[in-house]
């Protein structure tokens, strides 16, 4: 495991200049003949305003950064996300919209009775996008996790226009990782409040691109509604698993409380960090609906101990059984409280101290049967034979999950999970590709190998590499026949940003494509062929 005593990882943690036009690429090794396209990466880039920091890692203003692959010639360029977040701190040379982690603080200028209405309009959601872009339809959108999405030009990296997405559906927000069908259909899941404040949350759908030329999102609808196991007080939700027939939601013990944030923004400087809590005693529950016909299934009702999560790795069925592979961190502590850049930019020993405090991460397989019999109590219900994971009917009629462990390392995790998406997304695969998270610092990219739990790495002396998207060999016929691409951050070299191409059978370097500029931490992003 590599030391980082010169805490380089600072550098990633940085506030940049966008760019005036794409710059060019220095590329050694040679880039596959084939790989044309654009990678889109979404991420801070601003982490100070007016002379005040903003506070935690997702409150950085959202740059959008894009390596443009073209005849072995690769370009790079940033810019700026122009959304009202940004452009009226710039304006006002303050932070006047309230972000993840930094309170926006009322016009020192205005009176009393101008903050007091500001009290009565309510809640002011932010649209900083900093989080990743995908497509609808023929567009693409850059997202955080609020009701707000940015449609994005990918060619120009102009900011066309705010979305706000209840405007046509029931939610609250989605999450920045939906799942996209071969179709262009587009699912995603968010909480929503309903009836006499009763929580929920629903599932949509937005179809794809429309023969005349109107837009999806217009014609989004929720498919399905998951009730929430406490009434005032959904879950946070990051992501969630779909296969061919079911949509898996996992309900965890990290909670929004609502009353509190509905409060919150009344009270000088409270934050969405301020309203997250955890219940202690619920431990994290698994939902299941079916997909066409929608519905939820009451019925199964699957439980398990507390963790943390936010990406789930691939989910899939087989033999009667619904296998759910997840990025988990044990316990119920929130994850986000270690993730304050003040923490991250400390010192190397100081940031080790800190990780050992925080949960641990692990790579694990959950199986949830779909037969389920009252005589089977008391006994594992999963036969596959490929796993160690199980369930157990108990007399109320719940069943225990137990997970088969496929990676784990103490402070190591894997995260910013990515398959061959396009080949394997809800169905049976063998390899996962992810970031290699140091104490919460990156510093590598692994590979593994699900079934046989082997792992491959790439690492460097003083690289910080962001999350590895696959892109398959056109016309390949194995799973991991393909590119993975990553910016890597090297400070200290004369071009210390990179896009790094990796073989994905072998984790061994293709290419890499030097840039003079330093490129801030990114957090995810999609490849635009």
């Amino acid at each position: 495991i590599l030391e980082h005593p010169a805490a380089g990882y600072r550098k990633i943690f940085e506030t940049v200049e966008e760019l005036n036009e794409p710059i060019p690429a220095k590329v050694t090794g040679v880039l596959p003949s084939w790989l044309g396209g654009s990678l889109l990466r979404m991420g801070p880039g601003l982490f100070e305003v007016g002379g005040e920091p903003l506070h935690h890692l997702f409150d950085g203003q959202a740059i959008i950064h894009k390596f443009d692959l073209k005849n072995g010639q690769v370009t790079y360029y940033r810019k700026f996300i122009k959304t009202d977040a940004y452009v009226r701190a710039m304006t006002e040379n303050r932070v006047v919209i309230t972000e993840f982690g930094t309170a926006a603080y009322a016009d020192p200028c205005k009176n009393i009775f101008s903050r007091f209405f500001t009290y009565f309009r309510g809640i002011e959601v932010t649209d900083n996008c900093l989080v990743n872009i995908y497509p609808i339809g023929e567009d693409f959108y850059a997202v955080t996790e609020t009701n707000y999405i940015t449609k994005v030009d990918p060619d120009s990296l102009e900011t066309l226009k705010k979305v706000d997405l209840c405007k046509y559906i029931s939610v609250n927000g989605v999450t920045a990782h939906p799942h996209t069908e071969a179709d262009g259909t587009v699912y995603n899941i968010g909480n929503c409040f309903g009836k006499n404040m009763s929580l929920a949350y629903n599932i949509v759908r937005i179809p794809p691109a429309q023969k005349d030329k109107s837009d999806p999102v217009e014609k989004s609808q929720v498919v399905v509604q998951l009730p929430s196991s406490e009434r005032l007080k959904p879950s946070y939700v990051h992501s969630f698993g779909m296969t061919e027939n079911h949509f898996v939601f996992v309900e965890q013990p990290v909670k929004i409380n609502l009353l509190k944030f509905l409060s919150a923004w009344g009270l000088r400087g409270a934050t969405y960090m301020d309203c997250f809590e955890s219940n202690e005693s619920m431990g994290t529950w698994f939902h299941l609906a079916t997909k066409d016909p929608a519905g939820y299934l009451s019925s199964h009702k699957f439980r398990t101990s507390a963790f943390n999560l936010f990406h789930h790795i691939n989910t899939y069925e087989d033999q009667g059984f619904i296998v759910v592979d997840l990025c988990t961190w044990k316990g119920h502590d929130f994850v986000y409280n270690y993730l304050y850049l003040s923490n991250l930019r400390q010192e190397w020993e100081a940031v080790k101290e800190a990780a050992m405090r925080a949960p641990q991460p692990e790579v694990r397989r959950y199986v949830l049967p779909l037969d389920i019999h009252r005589e089977e109590q008391g006994k594992n219900l999963v036969s596959l034979p490929y796993t160690t994971a199980t369930a157990v009917l108990h007399s109320d009629g719940t069943i225990w999950l137990e997970p088969e462990v496929l990676f784990s390392g103490p402070r190591q995790a894997f995260e910013f999970p990515q398959i061959n998406y396009s080949r394997c997304c809800g169905k049976k695969y063998s390899f996962a590709y992810g970031l290699g998270l140091n104490h919460f610092i990156p510093d590598r990219i692994v590979k593994l190998n699900v079934n046989t739990k082997e792992t491959w790495v790439w690492q460097e002396e003083e690289c910080y590499p962001s999350e590895p998207l696959f892109v398959p060999t056109p016309g390949a016929t194995d799973e991991d026949d393909g590119v993975l691409l990553s910016i890597v951050v090297k400070p200290g070299a004369d071009r210390p940003g990179f896009l790094l191409v990796l073989d994905a059978m072998k984790l061994t370097e293709i290419a890499r494509a030097e840039v003079d500029t330093i490129i801030p931490v990114t957090l995810h992003g999609t490849y635009k062929p």
